[in-house]
């Protein structure tokens, strides 16, 4: 491969693209999946029989969320939720209701890196909730959380559902647990969910459905490199390939070149070759125990102060504190 017109890279997509594609092993990350087809397409995976995860937090929101809400705030000071990667919401309206309805003094801020779906989501709140108080942001976690440093919040019970931790490797996530550490003050709270280890069979079939739904999501970033910048991937080259490490507790999702070929990014100057079974990889998907959670929240400087799980003990939502 080689770089045909050397150019700056404006924006965190083109840095990425640029630099995982010209990587060895190739990579890019599962975070740019997200454009408007791609949060649809998330949205239909969460409505697959395979995909169990969206339905054990369902679950434990619905059966345990009087107490989750009374952890929030138990003398009804009020409070700022906010939330990482927020996505549609249809979570987080079970515990929205629950606040409602028993009069807490709280704001809502939805965070995600698309502006698709924080907008929609403010719209839709708008529609079903009109007394929320809804204060959305756009931007990566990171980011977002260095802008939240800056920010004169009264209570913050930072909130992140879906098990998104797991899109990170243990270093990562400690990193990413002592960030949000470090913007949380002596009473702020820490509400996080974590797929739990289990059969492996069960974690394999969620990453890859019968029906293709996730393969056309993997696939989607290709779709987003080719209309944003001006490339020629042929998406029915590449193979969507999911792999599971019970050891470990870690899931993979790959892209797998199926024959011999170059792809031009032309607004970044670049072609791209792969050999035949040559793969990007796009995303991990960690799973926990509570030993693992313990050990992560020792790390970051947090303890655990409760957690809520389904019947089968498959999924759990923690409440962490400063230590």
């Amino acid at each position: 491969m080689d770089c045909k017109d050397q150019k700056t890279k404006i924006s965190a997509f083109e840095k990425e693209v640029y630099e995982g594609l010209t990587a060895f092993p190739k990579y890019l990350s599962s975070k740019f999946i997200y454009d408007q087809k791609g949060d649809k397409l998330f949205q239909n995976i969460m409505e697959l029989p395979e995909y169990y995860l969206t339905r054990k937090e369902f679950e434990i929101l619905n059966t345990k969320k009087s107490e989750i809400v009374q952890n929030f705030d138990q003398e009804k000071q009020g409070f700022h939720l906010i939330e990482l990667g927020a996505g549609d919401g249809k979570k987080t309206k079970v515990l929205l209701k629950e606040l409602l309805s028993n009069a807490y003094n709280f704001t809502y801020n939805p965070i995600d890196i698309s502006s698709n779906a924080v907008e929609n989501l403010k719209q839709n709140l708008q529609q079903e909730m009109p007394s929320l108080k809804v204060q959305g942001l756009v931007g990566e976690y990171f980011e977002v959380l260095d802008r939240l440093k800056y920010t004169e919040y009264d209570k913050k019970i930072i909130m992140v559902l879906g098990s998104n931790i797991g899109n990170l490797l243990h270093p990562r996530a400690i990193k990413f647990l002592q960030k949000l550490c470090g913007v949380m003050g002596n009473e702020d709270l820490l509400f996080m969910g974590f797929d739990q280890k289990k059969n492996p069979q069960t974690i394999l079939n969620a990453y890859n459905d019968s029906q293709g739904v996730t393969a056309a999501f993997n696939k989607n970033i290709l779709v987003r490199i080719n209309t944003e910048f001006d490339a020629n991937f042929n998406v029915n080259n590449f193979l969507h390939w999911e792999t599971y490490d019970p050891e470990s507790g870690t899931a993979k999702s790959y892209l797998v070149s199926k024959e011999k070929q170059s792809v031009d990014i032309n607004a970044l100057g670049l072609e791209v070759c792969f050999e035949k079974w040559e793969t990007i990889h796009t995303e991990i998907s960690q799973k926990y125990d509570d030993h693992t959670v313990k050990w992560l929240a020792k790390e970051s400087g947090l303890k655990i102060i409760n957690q809520f799980s389904d019947v089968e003990k498959a999924y759990q939502n923690y409440l962490f504190q400063k230590v």
